[in-house]
Order: C-alpha cells, then structure tokens, then sequence
C-alpha cells in the first residue's frame, strides 16, 4: 500500500535512520511525558505525530527527539483555502514550541492520495509555507518542487498487508527481511525484501521520485529513513490486525525487542 504524504522538511540530515510512530487511539495508553522517557530510554531520536497533540507537544520539550508534525485530514481543505486558518495553525502549533521542540517536517495530511482530500495538499502546502516564512521560522521545503530542493517525499509502505493478501505468492521470509536469496528478479534488478520492492514501486510510478533509501533500483542513495508503526498496541483501532502493531504494550513492556541504537 503506498500513501504519499508531502511535507515541509524543517530540517535535514544525513544518516540512516529509523523512528517510530506516535498513535494515540487507545484509552489506556501513558501519558505523553512517560512516553518519552521511553523512547529516549530506548535510544528513539525520530518520532512522528499524526496531528498536533499539545501534551505530546510539551512532553517534547527540550527532549533531542526530531519530531514529524502533522495536519488533520479534516483541516486540508481550510489550510489550503484560507491563509488565516493556516497562519493560525502555524502560530498555534508550531511557533510556540519551535525552539524547544527539533521539528523536523510537517505533513499535509494522512494517507490522501489518492482521495477526495488529495486535491487539497498542494494548496495547503503553499499556505503553510507562506504561513511559516510569516512566523520566519527556518525550514526546507518541499511542495511542487521536491526535487528541485533535494526534500523528502514521505510514503507509506506496509509489507504486512502486501503478504497478508498475497500468501501464496510472497514467501514470510522475503515480506520479514530474512531471505538469504534472490526472490524477485526485474529485468536486471533482483530483490531480497519485500520493502525494497515496495519502495522501488514507488520510484518506478514517480519516475524521478526522490525517496530517502538504497534499494536495488537506485543503489547510489544510502540515506535511508524509515518510520515505524507505531510506539503503541491502540484498542480503539478497528479490530483485529490494527490493534496489533505497536511496539510496546500501553504499560511500556516490549511486544518484540528492537534496537534503536
């Protein structure tokens, strides 16, 4: 599944580096203060937050964490259309906590394109950039013109769903990173995992896409950034599968080990 989200890139960096994702439809879960103790225990320096949670927000304070930032769904088309309304949302969300938080995106929307909202972002990049260099706060952007900034174009990849509908034809191995040999071959690319092929989807659809990965495709970049899903098992995600991602149980004990460092 590929959902591209763009965003406006506050900041970058080179590495490779994973963080994870901050959901929070659980009624169970820790406050967001305990929950960043965790990730810095945990040597988690990359978080990304689906919408402005202001507890999250002052948790953050100070804390080192690289924060992705993003917009409601809900909120795209008056972004996009009233410059007032994405002025507001700057000032409120962003300013007051840009120079204790490392905000490192911000992303318009979630999972929109394609969609009814997808018409939306690129308006709504514009007013945020507008919004943001009104604030003069330092960033990098990325709307339109991605490429031509050398800025990231964030995309969603789930291995997971790819092999759940395709278990004849996807062995575990390859959707888990633990194949030792070639399982796709195309043309002269051969590919050990599933995300690597995922990615390189991507590329091939977008042409001239620039994502931040060395995939079989496009060997030459070694700078890769990978955002988890998600720090938390969520009880009020729909049933089944969903409740089932986290990292962690809402009482911070570890599902599976993973290393951070």
């Amino acid at each position: 599944m590929f959902d591209p989200l763009t965003l406006f890139s506050l900041e970058t960096e080179a590495g490779i580096v994973v963080g994870i994702n901050y959901g929070m439809l659980g009624n169970n879960l820790p406050p967001p203060i305990q929950v960043v103790a965790l990730l810095k225990s945990r040597s988690i320096t990359r978080l990304r937050l689906f919408f402005p949670n202001h507890d999250a927000l002052q948790a953050l304070k100070n804390s080192g964490i690289e924060v992705i930032l993003g917009t409601l769904n809900q909120d795209l088309q008056m972004l996009g259309s009233d410059l007032s309304f994405a002025k507001n949302w700057v000032n409120t969300n962003v300013i007051p906590y840009s120079k204790t938080v490392r905000f490192r995106c911000i992303s318009a929307g979630d999972e929109v394109i394609p969609g009814d909202l997808a018409a939306y972002v690129f308006p709504a990049m514009k007013n945020l950039k507008a919004a943001l260099d009104a604030a003069e706060v330092a960033y990098n952007i990325p709307v339109s013109f991605l490429a031509a900034n050398g800025s990231p174009l964030l995309v969603n990849v789930y291995p997971y769903f790819a092999f759940v509908n395709n278990q004849q034809q996807i062995p575990l191995s390859y959707a888990l990173f633990e194949s030792t040999k070639v399982v796709v071959r195309d043309g002269g690319l051969k590919y050990r995992n599933l995300f690597d092929a995922m990615t390189d989807a991507v590329y091939s659809a977008l042409e001239k896409g620039h994502l931040p990965s060395g995939t079989p495709k496009r060997p030459g970049i070694n700078r890769t950034e990978a955002y988890i899903f998600a720090i938390f098992n969520e009880n009020l995600k729909p049933p089944g599968t969903e409740h089932n991602f986290g990292l962690f149980y809402p009482n911070m004990t570890e599902v599976y080990p993973i290393d951070f460092k």
